[in-house]
């Protein structure tokens, strides 16, 4: 447990780097509204992670066994990325921008597909759930360290310097690797190129409601993730200054990511996952629609303190469901390739969707805009019944 909380922080702490963080330093440098809503295209490889999962599944590094070796290797690429991006400036040079922000996107993708499944191998079914619920602590303490950290010592450094500190942290998410034990192999390494690349679609497609279950995954954080590309721009638009911000994210919302890691961990071992996605996705919901009462309000710390609060305490609980649901689908045989199959699916609207999400804001104003991201998390919602009912994916397991 204590492995993937720190994994879950490894994880987190790129997230944000290329995205509020990297929204901040370009908006301080002048770049549009709109160019800024098309660099979440950077985050691409986080949709299409699954062509390249099947190698970590079929080879075994010389070293360290065959999810730790891929973990360090992943790990030591994306602390240079983040060196490079730190060194790269938006104004004069965007394309080496988005260049090194799409290296850190690919490594850090890299590193999400061995911790899924080192996390699905290392935890028994049951633990799940709990190992789930301190992942995603981690993960979202991770973001909250890069983001609210990384707004507050943008006021008092440049960037470059932010990103080189981001970068040395990376050596947390590397000893915990060292640190950890290696996975047994129980059910062997896929032997040739269709057992790597081909069964583990065949597999999982095989089962019922397989198409359903992808389309739960595409549409439950949609709402969410639409929303959270724009939060920096609204906060800074609003009138918060980047310390405000950070600081308050900081103060109000790591605590809210602790209490909503032990809250999810405790609430799934009495209601079960599927009574984690139902209660977590509604709270999440709501969250959403607070930033709408906050654009309303305008620039106010203590609506800005409870905004923040409740979307991390809402959006880790229902991350963390998510998480335990998607690992009890797969097969540990082809648990990298089919796990970053459904997580790719998960990282599509936070990529894709995200991308018009400032034609949106401008178009809409605030208000609204955040009102419809709050409509479109109901499809997702409504899709629950029709894939909880009966068995569901590879296990069965739900």
């Amino acid at each position: 447990m204590l492995v993937a909380l720190f994994m879950g922080f490894a994880c987190g702490l790129p997230l944000l780097l290329t995205g509020s963080v990297l929204q901040a330093w370009m908006r301080e440098e002048g770049i549009d509204l709109r160019l800024i809503g098309l660099y979440a295209l950077v985050g691409l490889p986080y949709t299409c992670k699954f062509l390249w999962a099947p190698i970590f599944d079929r080879f075994i590094p010389p070293f360290l066994g065959r999810r730790r070796g891929w973990l360090l290797m992943a790990q030591v690429a994306l602390a240079f990325a983040l060196i490079g991006l730190g060194y790269s400036d938006p104004a004069k040079t965007p394309w080496l921008v988005a260049l090194m922000a799409a290296l850190v996107t690919f490594f850090s993708a890299s590193q999400d597909i061995v911790v899924d499944a080192y996390r699905r191998e290392d935890l028994q079914d049951e633990e799940l759930g709990a190992g789930s619920s301190l992942y995603i602590s981690g993960y979202r303490l991770g973001m909250l360290l890069a983001g609210g950290g990384g707004l507050i010592l943008a006021d008092h450094m440049p960037f470059s310097q932010v990103y080189l500190m981001m970068a040395a942290l990376m050596g947390l998410g590397m000893l915990t690797t060292l640190l950890s034990r290696e996975p047994p192999l129980e059910q062997g390494t896929p032997r040739s190129f269709r057992e790597s690349v081909v069964e583990p679609f065949v597999d999982y497609f095989r089962h019922d409601r397989a198409l359903l279950i992808l389309l739960f995954i595409l549409l439950y954080k949609i709402g969410d993730q639409m929303a959270s590309a724009m939060t920096t721009p609204f906060y800074l638009d609003t009138g918060f200054s980047k310390s405000e911000v950070g600081a308050v994210v900081k103060l109000f919302g790591t605590w809210a990511v602790i209490l909503g890691g032990v809250l999810g961990a405790a609430l799934m071992l009495r209601i079960g996952t599927i009574g984690g996605l139902w209660v977590f996705g509604i709270l999440q919901a709501l969250s959403t629609a607070g930033f709408a009462v906050l654009a309303v309000v305008g620039h106010s710390l203590p609506w800005l303190a409870g905004v923040i609060a409740f979307e991390n305490l809402s959006g880790g609980m229902g991350t963390a469901a998510y998480a335990a649901y998607m690992a009890s689908l797969t097969n540990k045989r082809f648990t990298a390739t089919q796990y970053a199959l459904l997580t790719s699916i998960m990282g599509i609207p936070r990529v894709v969707a995200s991308a018009p999400t400032g034609w949106m804001a401008e178009a809409m104003g605030w208000p609204f805009f955040f009102l419809a991201c709050t409509f479109f998390a109901v499809p997702g919602l409504l899709l629950l019944p029709l894939i909880t009912s009966g068995r569901t994916g590879c296990t069965g397991k739900v």
